[in-house]
């Protein structure tokens, strides 16, 4: 739509947006800065312009990323640089990375997740959804396990009272145990406080019910546990991921900082997969690529040297930040939280336990439509499939 910023706006934004140029008929005047509201820049086939429908044809869109006119073009590169620099001291866009720091190593892994089947099949396997106060994917992560062929159950954990926290953990106690998978959505339990993401979670996992329930889905009852965003953030300071179990962690253990920039952080992202050693993984190879959702202020992956080396040695690095063509990168295009080695999401040393920061089940036939890459990522039937 066409607003304050006239013609000339409404082409800039849909040009930064899609980062497809465009060659006007001819030079812009005075009135590609006035503001027309109420009418419409469309991008259509030059066969399907309607007749009937008043319209004037502004130009052609191109591939070369740049705006265009007779003896005239602008770099939209250079354009994106003047959109971003009004705001850039209070919203920044980009943060120092050392020029001298090697790039992310490539993580690869094509050892299958052992067994490929649960011991038991189960048609329908049932998946525990608990949801915290802030949590908000609940919906579109029932709709994505739903959708694979399980029986997802979405479970409120309510903390007015302390008698209703109290029916609350022995309640979720008794639902895991009842259980196939466990998915901890994304969200922001109790707004991230106090100081830092996952913490509420954390704590109500370590109830002693909860925790040996919790334990024994994995260990002795063929389980599956997924957690994404702050799910993810509460899996990794619980040590289901990366060391399969709930347990003390310290300071040697990884853990998932602000991001490098200060601040919250929202658009898609590039993915490739690094390890197939699990079987949320086994629909996947490595090297596949997807495009997927990112929405968090805390997904800044962090760990020694020493501990990166072990996940990679062990396959239980899942995923890395890319570019679009696969390659890892420290560039907050494409690394957008700063984690290091690239590193979006990891594995529990069976491959049991998976988690992640990209939103993997915000997907859909109509969502994204103009975001380019594989929206789609199989991790929702590859773990219900392994109850087959």
């Amino acid at each position: 739509t066409i607003r304050g910023g006239g013609i000339a706006a409404a082409l800039t934004e849909m040009a930064l947006g899609n980062q497809i140029g465009v060659v006007l008929d001819a030079v812009p005047d005075a009135k590609f800065f006035t503001p027309e509201y109420g009418a419409w820049i469309l991008e259509v086939p030059a066969d399907e312009v309607l007749p009937e429908i008043e319209h004037v044809t502004l130009g052609t869109t191109q591939e070369k990323a740049e705006i265009g006119w007779p003896g005239e073009s602008i770099p939209l590169a250079e354009m994106r640089k003047v959109w971003e620099f009004v705001l850039e001291n209070v919203f920044p866009t980009r943060a120092s990375v050392t020029d001298t720091a090697p790039a992310p190593k490539v993580f690869s892994c094509n050892v299958r997740s052992v067994p490929a089947h649960a011991k038991i099949a189960i048609a329908k396997p049932r998946v525990l959804i608990p949801v915290f106060p802030g949590s908000n994917c609940e919906y579109d992560t029932a709709r994505a396990f739903r959708e694979a062929g399980a029986e997802p159950e979405i479970f409120v954990i309510r903390n007015l009272t302390t008698q209703a926290v109290d029916e609350s953990l022995r309640t979720l106690a008794e639902k895991i145990s009842a259980a196939q998978i466990l998915m901890i959505p994304g969200g922001f339990s109790a707004g991230d406080e106090p100081d830092g993401s996952g913490k509420f979670i954390a704590a109500v996992f370590k109830n002693p019910a909860v925790r040996d329930a919790t334990n024994a889905l994995i260990k002795e009852r063929d389980g599956l546990i997924l957690g994404i965003c702050n799910g993810f953030q509460a899996l990794i300071k619980l040590g289901l991921v990366p060391f399969g179990e709930i347990r003390d962690m310290d300071a040697a253990c990884p853990t998932l900082f602000r991001n490098r920039i200060g601040r919250h952080i929202s658009r898609y992202v590039h993915t490739r997969v690094a390890s197939v050693k699990s079987p949320w993984l086994a629909n996947v190879n490595v090297g596949d690529i997807f495009t997927v959702p990112a929405s968090h202020g805390e997904g800044n992956f962090t760990a020694t040297p020493e501990m990166v080396a072990r996940l990679e040695a062990n396959g239980q690095i899942a995923f890395q930040y890319c570019d679009a063509a696969g390659t890892p990168s420290y560039d907050i295009s494409y690394n957008p939280n700063g984690s290091f080695q690239a590193i979006e999401g990891i594995l529990s040393p069976d491959g049991r336990v998976l988690g992640k920061m990209g939103h993997s089940e915000r997907r859909g036939e109509n969502v994204g439509k103009n975001i380019p890459g594989c929206k789609f990522q199989p991790i929702f039937d590859a773990g219900v499939a392994y109850f087959s």
